[in-house]
C-alpha cells in the first residue's frame, strides 16, 4: 500500500489490503448512518415541538452548508496529516452532535447537532476518499476501491434512518439520538484498522496553503467539477420532480416509493458489479455513456405513464449515476498533485453540499414557474452539455495499460 506502513507480521498483502479497505468503508457507515438518522429524527422532533416549516429548512439546511464550509481545511488536514487526524476529529464531532441532540430536544440544540454530524460526516467523507484512493496500486484498482466506497452512503441511508424511526416509535427521541451516537464511536474504534501514513504527505511547498481555487487552473478539475455537479443536481430534480410528476399521473404514495426503491436498487447492483469490470472499463466512455443515459430518461420521464414504465426509467438512472461516481473520485484523484490529493476531493465535496442546500430551492422556484416536465428537460439538455464535457476530456485511460504492467 502506498505511503503507508507494512503489513502486520503473519498477515499477507492482501489481506491488509482488504482489512483496511472494509474498514474505511465501515468508517462512513458509521458517520453517514449517524447523519441520515439525524437528519430524519431532528425535523420530526422539531415539528413536533411546534416548529414552522421554515425553520426546519434551515435545520435541514444546516447538514449541508457546515460540510461545504470546512471542506478545505478538511482536506488539507489529510494532506498534511494522513487519515487518521481528521477520522477522528470528525467522529469526534459526529458524536457530540448525536449525544447532544439526546440531552435536549430544544430547537437550537437540534441545529447544533445538524452542523456537528454534517460537519463530521463531511470532514470523514473526504479523507477516507484520499486514503481509498491512495491504498491502490494502479487505475483499475482505484476503480475497484471507489466502487466500494460509493456503496457506503447507500447502506448508512439504509441503516440510519431505520434505526432512527424504529427507535423513536418505540422509545423515543432520546434513545434514538443516543443509539445514532454509538455509530460515531464505532467509527474512532475501527478506524485504528487502517493502517498510518509513513511520515508526512505535504512537501515543504505545501506546507504553506495555496489557494483552494488554484486547482481550478487545470481544464480537466473543472470540467469534472462540472459533471460531478450535474450528477448531484441530477439527483435533485428526480428527488424533487418525482412526487410532483406521480401525482400528476394518479401514482400512490406506495408507488411513487416503490419508483424510488428501484433507482436505489439499481444504483447499489451497478456498484457492486463495476469491481468485477474495472479492468475492462473506460472512465471516459463511462461518464459518456452514463450522461447520455441519464438525459435521455430525463427526455422521456414526463412522457411516461404508469409506475412501471417510471419504475424502468428509475433503475436505468440509478444504474447510470452509480456507474459515473466512482469514476468521477478515480480521476479528480488522478488529476490531481499528489500533495493535493485531499484538497481536491474537499473541492469536490464543497460543491456537492452547496449543491444540496441551494439546488432544491432553485428547483422549487423554476419548477414552480415552469413546471416539472420542463424542469426535467431542461436538466436533459444540461446532461447533453455535461456528456460533451466528458468527451472533451479525452481517455486517460490509455495510459492504464502501461501503468499495471
Amino acid at each position: 500500500m502506498e505511503r503507508t506502513e507494512a503489513a502486520k507480521p503473519g498477515r499477507t498483502a492482501r489481506e491488509s489490503f482488504s482489512a483496511a479497505l472494509l474498514a474505511l468503508i465501515t468508517c462512513q457507515v458509521g458517520l453517514h448512518a449517524c447523519t441520515q438518522g439525524v437528519r430524519m429524527a431532528a425535523p420530526l422532533q422539531a415539528l413536533g415541538a411546534g416548529q414552522g416549516e421554515w425553520s426546519v429548512g434551515v435545520l435541514l439546511a444546516l447538514f449541508a452548508v457546515f460540510p461545504a464550509l470546512l471542506a478545505v481545511a478538511a482536506g488539507r488536514m489529510a494532506d498534511r496529516h494522513g487519515y487518521h487526524r481528521p477520522v477522528h476529529l470528525a467522529g469526534t464531532l459526529s458524536l457530540l452532535g448525536a449525544l447532544a441532540a439526546a440531552v435536549s430536544g430544544h430547537y437550537l440544540v437540534l441545529c447544533l447537532a445538524a452542523a456537528m454530524c454534517g460537519a463530521g460526516s463531511g470532514f470523514g467523507m473526504v479523507a477516507i476518499q484520499r486514503t481509498g484512493g491512495r491504498l491502490a496500486h494502479d487505475r483499475t484498482e482505484r476503480m475497484r476501491i471507489f466502487s466500494w466506497i460509493a456503496l457506503a452512503p447507500a447502506v448508512a441511508g439504509l441503516i440510519g434512518p431505520l434505526l432512527a424511526g424504529t427507535l423513536i416509535d418505540a422509545l423515543g427521541f432520546r434513545a434514538a439520538f443516543a443509539a445514532l451516537a454509538v455509530l460515531p464511536a464505532a467509527t474512532l474504534v475501527v478506524a485504528q484498522a487502517v493502517p498510518r501514513e509513513t511520515g508526512r504527505v505535504a512537501d515543504a511547498a505545501a506546507a504553506r496553503p495555496r489557494p483552494a481555487w488554484e486547482l481550478l487552473r487545470d481544464t480537466r478539475f473543472r470540467r469534472l467539477l462540472f459533471i460531478n455537479w450535474l450528477v448531484s443536481a441530477s439527483w435533485d430534480v428526480f428527488g424533487f420532480a418525482l412526487p410532483i410528476v406521480g401525482h400528476a399521473h394518479g401514482l400512490s404514495a406506495s408507488a411513487i416509493g416503490g419508483v424510488l426503491a428501484a433507482y436505489a436498487m439499481a444504483s447499489m447492483g451497478v456498484r457492486l458489479l463495476i469491481p468485477l469490470l474495472a479492468h475492462r472499463l473506460s472512465r471516459r466512455l463511462m461518464m459518456v455513456g452514463a450522461l447520455s443515459a441519464v438525459a435521455f430518461v430525463y427526455a422521456a420521464f414526463p412522457l411516461l405513464q404508469g409506475a412501471w414504465a417510471m419504475g424502468v426509467a428509475a433503475a436505468v438512472l440509478g444504474l447510470a449515476l452509480g456507474t459515473i461516481q466512482p469514476a468521477i473520485l478515480a480521476s479528480v484523484h488522478d488529476i490531481a498533485p499528489p500533495e493535493r490529493q485531499g484538497e481536491a476531493m474537499a473541492v469536490r465535496s464543497m460543491s456537492v453540499h452547496l449543491s444540496m442546500a441551494l439546488t432544491p430551492l432553485l428547483f422549487g422556484v423554476a419548477g414552480s414557474a415552469i413546471g416539472a416536465a420542463t424542469l426535467f428537460w431542461l436538466m436533459a439538455a444540461a446532461l447533453g452539455a455535461g456528456g460533451w464535457q466528458a468527451r472533451a476530456m479525452g481517455s486517460a485511460d490509455e495510459s492504464t495499460r502501461g501503468e499495471n504492467r
